[in-house]
């Protein structure tokens, strides 16, 4: 994204293995990046916009700050209006500026690090599971894969979330993987030193059974630019329907 202006929602059905979460529709963003430079109408009009949109509910996977906490908290209070339950798992770049400072202040997130909570949807619950970055182990954060890994079920509808697309091996026995990180390479011919170290520049993939997304994102990090990585706003509807 340029920091002027908002890509147009898009929405993209996945097909996913469990009838339970047939038409489920979530709107799935990803790292804003937010510093001292990103614009608070930007936000205003992120907010405003994302609300119009038809969904149940958001998942943010990761990187919303890029600077200290008590810089922004301005600009972090206009995200607690996105309407409905917003959920969250946090990426690198939050636990560098202070996951805890950030929980303070996103009043209205649902943090998801090693969390497991259940969604009622169309009288079914559904599990949505959470793991925390690669990198919380350095920041006092336990990361607790045997607990989420016991806690999926095959026959139960799951929804995994996490900041990086590596740990996709972790989610295929959930029915979907969301995840960010990448920024789809933001400036080519990035794309490529990206794909060596992560499995999955971005958009939908499957593997097994599970249905992998990765956003691009809607900030920047480094150069304030894009380049054949566009960012983006996206809703997933989930079909029922065979993967293979």
């Amino acid at each position: 994204m340029s920091k002027r202006s908002l890509p147009k929602a898009r929405t993209l059905e996945v097909k996913v293995s469990n009838e339970k979460l047939n038409h489920l529709k979530l709107l799935h963003l990803s790292d804003l990046h937010i510093n001292k430079n990103f614009p608070d109408e930007i936000l205003h009009e992120l907010v405003f916009y994302c609300n119009s949109l038809d969904y149940d509910f958001t998942v943010i996977t990761g990187d919303i700050i890029d600077c200290k906490v008590k810089n922004i908290k301005e600009k972090l209070a206009i995200l607690n209006n996105l309407k409905g339950d917003v959920y969250f798992i946090s990426g690198n770049h939050d636990l560098v500026y202070g996951l805890n400072d950030l929980k303070k202040e996103l009043t209205n997130f649902i943090f998801m690090d090693n969390e497991i909570k259940k969604i009622e949807y169309k009288n079914e619950i559904i599990k949505l599971v959470g793991l925390s970055d690669r990198f919380s182990k350095f920041f006092g954060i336990k990361r607790d894969e045997k607990k989420i890994l016991a806690s999926i079920k095959e026959s139960e509808p799951t929804i995994f979330i996490s900041h990086q697309p590596k740990d996709y091996k972790l989610a295929l026995n959930s029915n979907l993987f969301l995840c960010g990180h990448t920024h789809g390479g933001q400036i080519f011919p990035f794309h490529y030193l990206v794909k060596i170290v992560q499995p999955f520049l971005s958009g939908l993939h499957y593997v097994k059974d599970t249905a992998i997304y990765v956003n691009s994102g809607l900030g920047t990090w480094g150069i304030d630019m894009r380049y054949k990585a566009p960012s983006e706003i996206t809703i997933l509807e989930l079909i029922h329907k065979s993967v293979e």
